[in-house]
């Protein structure tokens, strides 16, 4: 299996517990959860791109470079609400409808990112 396809089905798992995480309650859990789906996503397109995704700040640039190519749109309101979710681990601080709010937009993000991976 091709390494950006296990960052995808790591992504799409990740969305998937962060949903039945916040159903259970566990916020901080849905919370990493939805910032590790979005992670993966950008390491997916990073991997099949050649660019470098090892720690915080490539994968942020990583993201830069989508949305420039993407012309921004709905990456950034995506990309925003997962680096929110990631914040939140920091801070332990969250409310359950914020979370919700987060992870639609991080389930958006990582369907419009997937569709920027080749043989998508």
């Amino acid at each position: 299996m091709h390494k950006n396809a296990t960052y995808r089905e790591q992504s799409l798992a990740c969305l998937e517990r962060a949903y039945a995480e916040l159903e259970a309650g566990d916020l901080l859990q849905a919370s990493e959860d939805g910032w590790g789906a979005a992670e993966a996503i950008l390491k997916a397109v990073a991997q099949e791109r050649g660019w470098e995704h090892d720690n915080l700040r490539q994968i942020v640039e990583v993201y830069g470079r989508l949305a420039a190519e993407a012309q921004r749109g709905r990456l950034t309101d995506g990309f925003d609400a997962a680096f929110m979710l990631y914040t939140v681990l920091q801070e332990g601080w969250t409310d359950s409808n914020w979370v919700q709010f987060s992870l639609d937009d991080v389930r958006d993000f990582v369907a419009d990112v997937e569709g920027m991976l080749n043989g998508r």
